[in-house]
């Protein structure tokens, strides 16, 4: 088996750019999802189709799996009383061991980890407050820096059986990718959720299933593709900009997921033909094999925890095969009596990565310099510059709103 290079080891992030025009970039979606341009790569060969056409050209019996995420209206704005404007985006709940979408549900008050804008100005224990006119009556909320140094911040609102996904539903907006460098539109509303998103949670769109329509989804199923959704609730470290010269070196923040029992049932079903839409399935997915490596190692973490450069501390060892990785996580549920697990990953994969589960991704065009080309470089090898010169000359569509790209090395 392919061992994983060694964590010691430099990977320079100049050999992962590419010269991206600012017009290559879809600053908004197409009319119709699944019009998008497809590019299919197999084993080296390139092809070219349209995204509804998908189900042409996935087998029989694969195992796709979806991230069902729902993006959250993240971005809140809050005025001091002196009248300067203050903008909160939410990042992740506090503390973060229950499920976001859980938490999501919380009424009366809730603590969040938030980035802020114009931190300066606002002093630890000072609250800032925001009304709405309902039809029902006045919604309330306030919002008070517990954390100034954490940038903690804890809202407390009325009528407090409200949820506070409705609260922010109210006074939040959908944040889109900051490259997109436009205000937010009624069309991103919907356009910017997958058709089949459900957990609230994310702050940024699983953007690889942006482009499934219902009549995409039943022709998979008509082909007899099996599907399945897991959940990671994407956060806003996808957009954060490697600095370091030596990517591994690239702070990663934890994203939460959340993996069922249903979902490792199916996994088992069909351990070696599982395909992954987009690289936040990716990751949960191969983020998923690592947590079995720790069961099987004798490790009993609480949850679900897997870091940064965990799987390159096993370079040279001899390693579990993927059904029997997951058998371990299931196993380790039905002792426990739980239906679910709960964790976070902060895993980065680079080029020297060894994928364990993985046999297929489907995802977007991607920034130059990102993790996220990291991962298609770790997928496909040194064949992603052919990938990426190909989608420039044939006029792809590249980013969030973009076009798609099936891998199957």
């Amino acid at each position: 088996m392919k061992s994983i290079f060694r964590a010691e080891q430099a990977i320079r992030l100049t050999d992962y750019l590419y010269e991206l025009p600012g017009e290559r970039i879809a600053a908004v979606p197409l009319p119709e999802r699944d019009q998008a341009k497809l590019l299919v790569y197999r084993q080296g060969t390139i092809m070219h189709g349209h995204f509804y056409e998908l189900s042409q050209y996935i087998s029989p019996d694969t195992l796709l799996v979806f991230n069902d995420t729902k993006v959250i209206p993240a971005r809140l704005y809050f005025r001091r009383i002196t009248g300067g404007l203050l903008e909160i985006f939410l990042l992740s709940p506090e503390p973060m061991e229950r499920s976001i979408h859980q938490v999501m549900q919380q009424q009366e008050s809730c603590s969040w980890k938030c980035l802020i804008g114009n931190k300066k100005r606002w002093k630890e224990g000072e609250s800032l407050r925001a009304a709405m006119q309902l039809p029902d009556g006045l919604l309330s909320v306030e919002a008070t820096l517990i954390d100034h140094d954490n940038q903690i911040v804890r809202f407390d609102w009325q009528p407090g059986e409200i949820p506070f996904s409705a609260v922010i539903g109210y006074l939040g907006e959908i944040p889109l990718p900051p490259y997109l460098n436009r205000q937010v539109t009624e069309q991103d509303k919907v356009q910017y959720q997958t058709v089949y998103s459900r957990k609230e949670g994310a702050v940024a769109a699983p953007t690889a299933g942006l482009h499934f329509t219902p009549s995409v989804m039943q022709s998979l199923r008509d082909k007899g593709v099996i599907t399945e959704f897991l959940t990671l609730h994407v956060g806003a470290g996808t957009f954060q900009p490697i600095k370091a010269d030596n990517v591994l070196q690239h702070p990663m923040h934890a994203e939460q997921l959340v993996v069922t029992r249903q979902n490792l049932e199916s996994l088992l079903s069909r351990p070696d033909r599982i395909f992954a839409v987009g690289t936040t399935s990716t990751r949960t997915l191969e983020s998923l094999y690592w947590y079995g490596v720790k069961l099987l190692s004798g490790e009993k973490p609480a949850h679900l925890f897997i870091e940064k450069l965990y799987p390159y501390s096993h370079s040279g060892e001899t390693l579990p095969d993927t059904k029997t990785s997951f058998q371990a996580i299931y196993e380790h549920l039905l002792a426990c009596g739980l239906e679910e697990i709960t964790g976070e990953t902060e895993i980065l994969i680079t080029p020297g990565y060894s994928f364990r589960v993985c046999k297929g991704i489907l995802t977007n065009f991607h920034q130059p310099g990102s993790t996220l080309i990291l991962l298609i470089a770790a997928f496909i090898g040194e064949d992603w510059r052919k990938v990426y010169h190909e989608a420039l000359q044939k006029d792809y569509r590249f980013l969030s709103y973009g076009d798609s790209s099936l891998l199957m090395p």
